[in-house]
């Protein structure tokens, strides 16, 4: 896996090219890899909740018998986050405002996830 510096300068790099208003690699358990995350941001919380999130999808998922998802999103009034899955032990989540290129941005999270898998 990639250091936490250099993932944390690739979030960063997506709030240059994306406006994104926060990003985060996590564990699937919600322990902190890297972010570009905004002061006053309780980041345990944020990290826990997003853990959760893909977890209940998980289990949703495994009732049905459908496979595990790889992505969700999750759209408010002016905002979309993105949690999408980075192996089997991590996500990448990434918030953006409406609007946003989603397939540019899918396709920048995929690179991301690959080269967390080169090292």
């Amino acid at each position: 896996m990639k250091k936490s510096s250099e993932l944390t300068s690739a979030l960063k790099d997506l709030r240059k090219e994306f406006k994104t208003i926060a990003s985060a690699i996590i564990s699937r358990d919600g322990i902190l890899i890297a972010s570009d995350i905004p002061d006053g941001v309780i980041i345990e919380t944020f990290t826990i909740m997003c853990a959760t999130l893909m977890g209940a999808a998980s289990t949703a998922h495994s009732e049905l018998r459908i496979g595990q998802p790889r992505a969700m999103r999750i759209f408010s009034e002016r905002h979309e986050m993105m949690l999408v899955g980075a192996g089997k032990r991590a996500i990448i989540i990434c918030a953006v405002p409406l609007g946003t290129k989603i397939d540019l941005l899918q396709q920048r999270l995929h690179k991301i996830v690959e080269s967390m898998q080169e090292d």
